[in-house]
C-alpha cells in the first residue's frame, strides 16, 4: 500500500502478500511486466517455483502463509516467504534473490532465517541431486502404479486409523494434529492421482516436476522415499536455516522503529 503509488517513480513493484494475496502474485507480475517491459510470464513461473520449493522440496514443518515478490523495472527480483509451525509457535523466513541465482532447486536460497532443526528432507541440498534425478527416473521407468506399490510396501506395517461404526457409516474428515507431512498422512489413492498427473506431464527435471499442478509435499516425499530404496538416493540432509533475526514478537507487538537512525 505504501509503495504502490510511488512504483512508477521508484521503479519498484511489490506483489503478493498473505494468504489469498500470495496466490495473486503470478497475475500481478504478468500485468506489471506488460506495463513496464520485463518478462512477466517468466517471473510468474519463478514465483510459482519458489513457493513450491519452500513447501515441497524443503520439508521442515513450516507451512507457508506469506509470499512477497519484489521486482524492479529491470526485472531483477527478491522474494521473501514466511512459514509457520503451529505446534512450536515458531516462524521462519525464506529469502531469495535473482542476482547470482544459478538454480531454483540446488542451494537456491540467499538465506533461511530460523532455528536449525538438524536433519530434514531437504532436496535443495547439493548432495540431493541423485534423489532429484531418481524421482524423474521413477516416473518414467516404473510409473505411478509401480511407485505406489513400492510406497505401500514401505508403509505395510502402518496400522490403519481406528474408526467407530458411526464414523464408518457417515461422511467424515480425519485431520492430523500436526502441520508437517508424515508418512502415515499419505493416502495411496490420492498419491496415485498426483503421480499420474506428473507422469502425463513428462517433466524433464525436478523443477518441472514441482510445477505440475497437484504435486506437493506428500507426492515429493513419497517419491523421495521410493528413490531412496530403489536408487540408494538419500533425501535427508542438513536444515538450511542458518540464523534468526527478530524484529518483533509473536504477541503482535513490533519492536520500536528507531526513526532517527532511519532518517540518518
Amino acid at each position: 500500500r505504501g509503495l504502490a503509488p510511488l512504483s512508477g517513480e521508484l521503479g519498484l513493484h511489490v506483489c503478493g502478500g498473505r494468504g489469498r494475496h500470495s496466490r495473486e502474485t503470478p497475475a500481478e507480475l504478468e500485468q506489471i511486466g506488460a506495463r513496464v517491459g520485463f518478462d512477466g510470464q517468466a517471473l510468474a513461473t519463478a514465483s510459482r517455483l519458489v513457493a513450491k520449493v519452500d513447501s515441497a522440496a524443503v520439508q521442515d514443518g513450516f507451512d507457508l502463509y506469506l509470499h512477497g515478490f519484489f521486482v524492479g523495472n529491470d526485472g531483477h527480483w527478491v522474494v521473501v516467504q514466511q512459514g509457520m509451525n503451529g505446534d512450536g509457535g515458531l516462524a521462519r523466513r525464506y529469502h531469495w534473490q535473482s542476482e547470482g541465482l544459478g538454480s531454483f532447486v540446488e542451494a537456491p536460497h540467499a538465506a533461511i532465517d530460523g532455528k536449525n532443526q538438524g536433519s530434514i528432507i531437504n532436496l535443495t541440498d547439493r548432495r540431493a541431486a541423485l534423489s532429484r534425478n531418481g524421482q524423474i527416473d521413477l516416473l518414467r521407468d516404473i510409473g505411478p502404479s509401480g511407485i505406489v506399490r513400492e510406497f505401500a510396501a514401505l508403509e505395510r506395517d502402518r496400522a490403519p486409523p481406528v474408526l467407530s461404526p458411526a464414523q464408518l457409516s457417515l461422511p467424515h474428515l480425519v485431520m492430523p494434529a500436526h502441520h508437517e507431512v508424515r508418512p502415515k498422512d499419505v493416502i495411496a489413492r490420492r498419491l496415485h492421482g498426483a503421480l499420474a498427473a506428473a507422469a502425463d506431464s513428462a517433466p524433464a527435471d525436478f523443477s518441472e516436476l514441482l510445477l505440475v499442478p497437484g504435486v506437493g509435499a506428500r507426492t515429493v516425499r513419497s517419491l523421495a522415499m521410493v528413490a531412496e530404496v530403489i536408487h540408494g538416493a538419500p533425501c535427508r540432509f542438513a536444515d538450511p536455516a542458518r540464523f534468526s533475526l527478530a524484529h518483533g514478537g509473536k504477541d503482535r507487538q513490533p519492536f520500536a522503529v528507531p526513526t532517527k537512525v532511519y532518517d540518518q
